[in-house]
């Protein structure tokens, strides 16, 4: 084999200055017991200079062997005789006979490998490091290699450093125990450790001042933190802190083309550059921008450029590194606008084939086909309300211009619709304002509807959620008359229409309405319709009395819900508190809890806000026949005066009036019927004791009990007679003749 070895190739590199010692990542390796120990990670993320730090007491002791591999290794038998020369520095004892033997498959099998291995067994402790593995790509190189690995004696460890993800045989290691790995995630800076980076280049002071910015710029990446870091010495205040960034963003560049872009095939350096206009790297959108064989390029540059980084929670997709990505768009800049241009109208072209409309819009804007992106938003806005995503039709029409938004009617209806589904009526009245103002024609919008007919649904949305009952009565008729059975728009008027109608108390009206509404829900496909018109009906059908018709439109609510994933919109309240109110009547006092706890949390979600007063006032006078049902009547109180103060934002109570009239009268029977036999034994021998100065501990000693059973017993006691505190329990228990 080839004997011939620079001597610089069997020692570390020197250590760059300012160099920050990191314990983490030293005690890691100094625990690691397993044989085989993987440092993968990319370029410039410091692997061998923590190498180098870990491995001074390692060659201290003897007990390190050191090769730092290059090209001129690519080859079995050149990557042996640096291995055997290298193991020789630590264990010149090992056979000569090693370095005669010239280097065939046959004689590596038969003679070398057990020749070495019964050396390495017999000698003492041992550590091999080969940094820079991914200049070996040679097919029997990596197979000879992989063959020690999984054959290494006991005590002798091997430590490889690559910037590749590695393959064979690391899998079937790591699936033995046998390997320890540290990968980029790992070797990334923390903010504490950044931050003492730049302490060292440039003073306390100043590394305060820039720190958090330089290490979320960097993601931690050692390299870029060590270049910026340098750049920003160059400057003796923050005056000139934006020059220094430049220039440092420059160095970053021209280190990564060198590192990285310039080692690449002609093939990958071209997705690089096609598929950097893309926020999230996955097989369908690279294709589309760089051929058929992009997904199997995206695989193999994610192994051996780890700057494309997974996406969480995303399998088989990457984005760019901030500093890659910093690199790939100057050099595709630098093939013209119009080439940066196409590849995001190709990139949006596909996304919105696939449904994914924020992406699409995105990339129309970039592209700078501000038409394209309108239609984008119009196709797609409809189905994203139905399922309670408007939040998302919110981020599409931020995207675009707001002066493209105001002068399109057809857009002034999407942002009205979109407020509304958010809860925010006011807002939806100016778009619908601006809309009518901005009509020309019949602009359709939506599914069978235009402009005007549209403009007329959602304005008898917003009065119902200001609670403007007599307003959307009035209004809703020719709303619904107004639109195509079978639409969504037909659901959306017919389910305003009938909880107008509900709350003023026209049972069979709204009944009526809302049923028509459900059926053009479901042939719409519209959920967040269908949810509401399926919620309103079970209301309708409780205050109404018929109880058994309420039960199976609650399941059936309570269904939809689930499917659609509306569970935390306010459409849902409706059917929480129907249901709610039915547990009650049964007496099923915790699931009742329950369900009014998932209307809480409907209506403390995003898209609640303080709209619908009487549902909202509904859900108050739910919870205090709840809390008069427990005999705590302090806590009924409270929700019976904010139904109240609810009902007073309506236009008009409408049944609340009634309603709330009826809770006055349960709460006052509840305030007055403390009983001796609604207290248990031991809460009656705990009041009497409360009338002495006994505190509570003294309390529990003279009964004879835990100091918790006793406060537990209070709190009991303060719930059932409507008390706050002590002395108030005894005055009320004295007037109710408990005492």
């Amino acid at each position: 084999m080839p004997s011939s070895l620079p001597a610089f190739k069997l020692r570390p590199p020197d250590q760059p200055p300012h160099l920050l010692t990191r314990p983490r990542l030293l005690h890691r390796l100094d625990a690691a017991t397993e044989p085989v120990v993987v440092l993968s990670a990319p370029a410039g993320a410091g692997k061998t200079v923590l190498l180098t730090e870990w491995s001074r007491d390692l060659a201290a002791r003897g007990e390190r062997a050191w090769l730092s591999l290059d090209a001129y290794d690519n080859a079995p038998d050149r990557l042996w005789s640096g291995i055997l020369r290298a193991v020789r520095q630590a264990r010149p004892d090992l056979p000569a006979r090693l370095d005669d033997v010239e280097w065939t498959v046959d004689t590596w099998l038969q003679e070398i490998l057990p020749t070495l291995l019964t050396a390495l067994g017999a000698a003492g402790p041992c550590t091999l490091i080969l940094d820079g593995l991914e200049c070996v790509t040679d097919a029997d190189a990596q197979r000879t290699l992989a063959e020690f690995l999984t054959r290494l004696p006991h005590g002798f460890r091997t430590v490889l450093s690559t910037r590749h993800i590695p393959g064979s045989p690391l899998p079937a290691l790591r699936a033995r125990g046998l390997t320890a790995e540290l990968d980029q995630h790992d070797l990334a800076f923390t903010p504490g450790e950044a931050h003492a980076v730049l302490s060292g280049l440039l003073g306390s002071a100043r590394a305060t001042e820039n720190s958090r910015a330089l290490h979320e710029a960097t993601e931690g990446w050692a390299a870029g933190l060590s270049i910026m870091g340098r750049a920003l010495t160059r400057t003796e205040n923050t005056a000139g802190t934006e020059g220094a960034s430049a220039r440092g963003g420059q160095a970053v560049t021209q280190y990564l083309a060198t590192e990285v872009l310039d080692r690449l095939t002609t093939e990958e350096r071209r997705f690089l550059l096609r598929t950097s206009v893309l926020d999230e790297l996955s097989a369908g959108p690279c294709q589309a921008l760089a051929g058929d064989r992009a997904g199997v390029l995206l695989r193999e540059l994610a192994r051996t450029v780890q700057l494309l980084v997974p996406v969480a929670g995303e399998a088989s997709a990457y984005r760019h590194h901030p500093a890659l990505s910093a690199l790939l768009s100057d050099a595709l800049e630098s093939e013209g606008s119009d080439t940066v241009a196409s590849l995001h109208r190709s990139a949006a072209g596909w996304y919105a084939r696939q449904g994914r409309t924020g992406e699409a819009v995105r990339h129309w804007i970039r592209g700078g086909d501000e038409c394209a992106a309108v239609a984008s938003v119009l196709d797609g806005w409809e189905t994203a309300i139905s399922a309670g995503h408007a939040a998302r039709v919110a981020q599409w029409l931020a995207m675009l211009p707001h002066r493209t938004v105001a002068a399109d009617a057809r857009l002034c209806v999407v942002a009205a619709m979109t407020a509304l589904s958010q809860g925010a009526p006011e807002m939806a009245c100016r778009w619908l304002d601006v809309a009518l103002l901005r009509q020309t024609g019949a602009q359709s919008v939506g599914e069978g509807g235009t402009v005007g007919r549209a403009a007329a649904v959602a304005r008898v949305m917003a009065c119902c959620q200001k609670g403007e009952i007599l307003t959307a009565d009035r209004l809703g008729a020719s709303a619904v008359t107004g639109t195509a059975p079978l639409t969504a728009w037909r659901a959306l008027a017919g389910s305003a229409r009938g909880a107008a109608l509900l709350w003023l108390g026209r049972y069979e009206e709204a009944e009526s309405s809302l049923g028509e509404a459900t059926r053009d829900a479901h042939g719409a496909g519209h959920g967040l319709a269908l949810v509401r018109a399926l919620g309103l009906r079970t209301l309708c059908a409780l205050l109404a009395g018929h109880r058994e018709l309420a039960h199976v439109l609650s399941a059936e609510a309570l269904h939809e819900i689930t499917a659609v994933g509306l569970d935390r919109h306010f459409v849902s309240v409706p059917a929480h508190v129907g249901r709610a109110g039915l547990l009650l009547r049964e007496g099923r006092l915790e699931e009742a809890e329950q369900a009014l706890a998932d209307a809480e949390a409907a209506l403390a979600g995003p898209s609640g806000a303080e709209c619908e007063p009487h549902v909202r006032a509904l859900w108050h006078f739910t919870r205090s026949r709840l809390e008069s049902a427990r005999h705590d009547t302090y806590a009924a109180r409270g929700a019976r005066e904010a139904a109240g103060r609810a009902a007073d934002r309506c236009e008009t109570p409408g049944i609340l009036t009634d309603l709330l009239g009826q809770g006055d009268a349960v709460t006052a029977v509840a305030l007055a019927a403390p009983r001796t036999q609604d207290l248990s034994i031991g809460e009656q021998r705990v009041l009497r004791a409360l009338c002495g100065s006994l505190t509570l501990r003294e309390i529990a000693s003279e009964l004879y009990v835990s100091h918790n059973t006793v406060k537990t017993q209070v709190r009991a006691i303060f719930r059932k007679l409507g008390a706050h505190d002590r002395s108030e329990a005894v005055a009320r228990a004295r007037e109710c003749g408990v005492l």
